[in-house]
């Protein structure tokens, strides 16, 4: 059945409640259904379209998720044990996280944070083991690894991943006389997560077989502190089931640039791979961070064939700066997520790419996938288009809440949106970025959209900046399209010739090097607010012999300004409504 109206999605609920009985009953159930000679997962360490590349079929998937879960039963891993993977892409963390959502509860950590914030979610999620990777040129994650390891003395075994076996000579020569060093004071094994090739390729445990909590994954929103969000079994195949029903056949090839920690690679699209036979690859380690992948990316699309392009706003944006030099013609979609997609980004790309853009919305708290544009009808610009089937949601009090297999109940979101007459889901905002001057809230996806519209500007982040009368005024941070010459006076006077409201105006736009942005490509505001607050501050404090050392995230008060020196700081700081202290 096609899904192209809200009455088709209403359709498809009418055959019957969830889950359908024809769902598997676990991970592992759904891996053996699965298992057979179709390629699975490729992954290509190096970013040029003919470096050499891996491809797993679904047997080979399988097998080596077996083989991880019982490795990690043997050491000590059980049904309510967690197992953190601290990793970037590559074949064997596809395997650790299948494995250890068989063995027990598998915990990705993003590799790009610091190792005091690892050690905080070892410690939160009680991880047992960790798998991470062996100490590879180029990268810093083992050494981070080995220093939280030192404040999270519960983790008993580290497993390493070397991505050594994944180069071709003359480079793989090099690898062991480049290999970084670094100090190893924690007290855990450290041992190869090659071991488990050592394993039986049958389980040696039984299979729960019931919903559980099998994975506890983190945010990496662009408004504070990573949480927590634990996730079901039910709510994981529930994304499966949405992407076989509604979205990817077993020939379709999904390029995903974005990492296997987050849940957009992890659920809508390993789950849906996993539910329909198709072929996922993974291109570098880094994904789109990866050197040179952007330059290679259109050629990769090629390579493949891919006919599908996982992505998220600013990853477009990027793309655009680059001219289209591949046959594209193996392309149906790009499926973007993560962020609201600008209305100008999607027209630029659907003009130079030749391919329509669906939005998707979900949340790491709802076991993410929630709406999309459906595949088969109109994409509403601006929207995330309807309910997944067996999914609701309403608008509380302007604040959208969803309910799905993915989430316990009904989950205020912290999104600010709206429902048209059709069932078309409307974004508007966050209501942590609200920008409140006076009294009164103003968007910032009006800043931005309004700035998008200019064509020398690839990105834009709206945030609010402190100011003594107004609480705070709103101000913008853009990053240009590669060699377009711009000034943020031209940048302001074209943003207040589009912005209908005289209070939404930025009073401040400055144009960075580059957007600081989240591992997935969000724009990351806490680091917006950080120089926004710098920027008034610092002039401010030096008038009474004061200086602010930094702005710092607290996890009661948000960010707090730490100040130093100047008896008249006190003075200043009155009549700012911001937290500080003195540091």
């Amino acid at each position: 059945m096609p899904f192209a109206t809200r009455a088709d999605r209403e359709a498809i609920e009418a055959e019957g409640p969830w889950p359908p009985q024809d769902l598997p009953r676990s991970i592992l159930d759904a891996l053996d259904r699965r298992a057979g000679p179709h390629p699975a997962l490729s992954f290509q360490l190096l970013s040029h379209p003919t470096a050499r590349a891996v491809t797993w079929s679904w047997q080979d998937l399988r097998d080596r998720s077996v083989q991880a879960a019982n490795l990690f039963r043997a050491h000590g891993i059980g049904p309510g044990d967690t197992v953190a993977l601290v990793l970037p892409n590559a074949p064997e963390t596809a395997a650790a996280l299948l494995g250890g959502m068989i063995a027990g509860v598998a915990a990705p950590i993003n590799p790009m944070l610091g190792s005091d914030q690892i050690a905080s979610l070892l410690r939160e999620t009680g991880a047992k083991v960790v798998v991470t990777l062996k100490a590879f040129p180029k990268s810093d994650i083992a050494a981070k690894v080995a220093e939280a390891l030192v404040h999270a003395p519960q983790v008993r075994t580290v497993l390493e991943v070397d991505l050594l076996r994944w180069l071709a000579p003359p480079r793989s020569w090099l690898v062991p006389l480049l290999r970084p060093r670094h100090a190893v004071r924690h007290r855990a094994r450290i041992l190869d997560f090659a071991d488990a090739r050592g394993m039986p390729k049958v389980l040696s445990f039984p299979d729960l077989g019931t919903d559980r909590v099998a994975a506890c994954f983190h945010t990496g929103g662009t408004t504070g502190m990573p949480k927590l969000a634990r996730h079901r079994v039910s709510g994981m195949l529930y994304n499966g089931w949405v992407g076989q029903r509604l979205l990817f056949r077993q020939e379709d090839v999904i390029l995903c640039p974005l990492p296997l920690f987050h849940v957009f690679a992890a659920y809508p699209v390993m789950m849906s791979s996993l539910m329909t036979g198709a072929h996922v690859v993974l291109p570098t380690p880094a994904g789109f961070r990866g050197e040179g992948v952007f330059d290679n990316l259109w050629k990769l699309i090629a390579r493949w064939r891919a006919t599908y392009l996982v992505a998220v706003p600013t990853a477009l944006s990027v793309l655009m700066q680059r001219p289209v030099d591949a046959d594209l013609s193996s392309l149906r979609v790009v499926f973007s997520g993560s962020a609201p997609l600008p209305r100008e980004l999607f027209t630029r790309f659907r003009a130079a790419a030749g391919v329509e853009v669906i939005e998707g919305y979900g949340l790491t708290e709802a076991t993410c996938l929630v709406a999309a544009n459906p595949p088969d009808g109109e994409k509403r610009i601006g929207s995330v288009g309807l309910a997944m089937p067996h999914a609701e949601v309403r608008i509380d009090e302007g604040q959208i809440t969803v309910r799905s297999p993915g989430t316990q109940g009904w989950l205020p979101t912290g999104d600010l949106g709206r429902i048209d007459a059709d069932g078309y889901i409307f974004i508007t905002g966050r209501a942590k970025d609200l920008i409140i001057r006076g009294g009164h809230n103003i968007d910032p996806a009006e800043i931005e959209e309004a700035l998008m519209a200019h064509p020398a500007v690839a990105m834009v982040g709206a945030v609010g900046q402190p100011d003594a009368h107004a609480g705070e005024v709103p101000c913008a941070y853009v990053e240009l399209v590669a060699g377009a010459a711009v000034g943020s006076a031209e940048l302001l006077a074209f943003a207040r010739a589009r912005i209908r409201e005289r209070a939404a105006v930025p009073r401040h736009v400055e144009i960075l090097p580059e957007m600081p942005k989240t591992a997935v490509g969000k724009v990351f505001k806490p680091d917006l607010r950080r120089r926004a607050i710098a920027r008034v501050l610092d002039g401010e404090l030096a008038a009474v012999g004061a200086r602010l050392l930094r702005v710092e995230e607290d996890g009661d008060r948000g960010l707090v300004a730490v100040i130093a020196g100047g008896p008249g700081a006190e003075a200043v700081m009155a009549p700012f409504a911001l937290a500080w202290r003195r540091g």
